[in-house]
């Protein structure tokens, strides 16, 4: 007797996800003795804030939060979402109608796929970029096609080279400054001409706004919805993890246009209970904070990534400092791609970067670095793939 496939056939389609094979590769190294130095996957590592910690743990104390929570939030969530908007990107949001939070970023994009999109449809998706871009809509039957960013236009698509049958099947949009995993930001009026090309072809963009804290050199990212007409063709998906080192709290919001919110908690209601309502509050003493955590997070990391960047540009790689984001993308050596360096650098230095192809198939020839590792290792890390190129 034969036995059915375990899985639905749709899993099928996915490729294995790309940190859980990190996370394998790592495993399997450190079970052979390897002294493993991981740059692969962008995990805070200094603890979150005090004044988060501290609240969360008055809130766990309190038996009013003990019961289901809202899928709405608590309006207490809502409102601080709203304020930090105003105050940070001159945003104004309705708390009751533009504000809803999200288990973190990631299921709050593969949730919007869910919500939004038929068997057929087209999702635009930014390449290379995260890969809940493309793997959630074809978890619902519809057709990720990819966005190339181009290096010579700053890592910003070409929005005339999308042909226009598939503008008239688009539905969605994933736009994400500062960029994962290329460090670009928006300085130009990229915006302005993703809310034009959405009203043209009637499509909602997603912006996912998971680094707009983490930024350099003077740069101050802004909101998409801080564009005249965002919210009417669009949403944020605004993510605590990186911003307060909450990535284990899975905090975060939806926020924008109220009908694409409403068909958002439409589906949440139906899959989930909600956030615990003391994450909720803890998640409001992040935003309500001085954010002199943030100014301090955002000095540590500038200061590894000039480390981290002069050290490979001192063995001949290309790399450009990002103004924003968590990583440093650098081509691969002449005559390498993405996948021989990484796996050159693993066997060769014990370090784990991850190939830019990838996050799909316009990262090929470039890698990316996390900065998430203490100081004394990422030196380390850069001083072993220095004497590893050079021999």
């Amino acid at each position: 007797m034969t036995r059915r496939a375990v899985g639905a056939a749709r899993l099928g389609l996915l490729p294995p996800y790309l940190f859980a094979e990190i996370e394998r590769k790592i495993a399997a190294k450190r079970a052979e003795g390897v002294d493993i130095i991981s740059l692969g996957i962008g995990d805070p590592d200094t603890p979150t804030p005090g004044v988060v910690v501290r609240r969360m743990q008055d809130a766990v104390a309190d038996p009013g939060t003990h019961q289901y929570p809202s899928n709405r939030g608590r309006a207490s969530f809502r409102d601080a979402v709203a304020g930090f908007y105003e105050r940070r990107f001159a945003v104004s949001l309705d708390p009751d109608t533009e504000v809803i939070p999200a288990l973190g970023a990631k299921e709050a994009i593969a949730n919007i796929n869910l919500a939004l999109l038929d068997p057929g449809a087209v999702a635009l998706a930014s390449d290379p970029g995260y890969p809940v871009y493309t793997m959630g809509p074809l978890l619902v039957g519809a057709e990720p096609v990819p966005m190339p960013l181009i290096p010579s236009r700053g890592f910003e698509p070409d929005f005339d080279a999308i042909p226009a049958e598939v503008l008239d099947r688009a539905r969605l949009m994933y736009l994400n400054y500062p960029n994962n995993p290329t460090g670009a930001v928006v300085e130009g009026d990229l915006f302005e001409r993703a809310v034009a090309l959405a009203r043209r072809h009637d499509f909602i963009v997603v912006h996912d706004n998971a680094y707009s804290e983490i930024t350099y050199d003077g740069y101050v990212a802004p909101s998409f919805l801080a564009t005249p007409g965002a919210k009417e063709v669009g949403i944020e998906v605004f993510s605590l993890s990186k911003t307060y080192n909450m990535t284990g709290w899975r905090s975060g919001a939806v926020v924008g246009n109220p009908d694409v919110l409403s068909a958002y908690w439409q589906l949440k209601t139906n899959l989930d209970s909600g956030m615990f309502d003391a994450v909720q509050e803890a998640s409001v003493a992040a935003l309500e904070s001085d954010q002199a955590s943030v100014r301090e997070m955002c000095g540590i990391y500038r200061r590894r990534r000039d480390v981290l960047v002069d050290a490979l540009r001192a063995i001949g790689l290309d790399v450009t400092p990002p103004k924003g984001a968590i990583y440093v993308w650098a081509r691969v050596p002449e005559g390498e791609t993405s996948a021989s360096f990484t796996e050159r650098v693993l066997e060769g230095a014990g370090v784990v970067i991850t190939p830019g192809s990838a996050y799909g198939r316009s990262g090929e020839g470039f890698v990316r670095m996390s900065l998430t590792v203490p100081d004394a290792r990422l030196m380390e890390a850069a001083e072993r793939i220095s004497r590893l190129v050079r021999s």
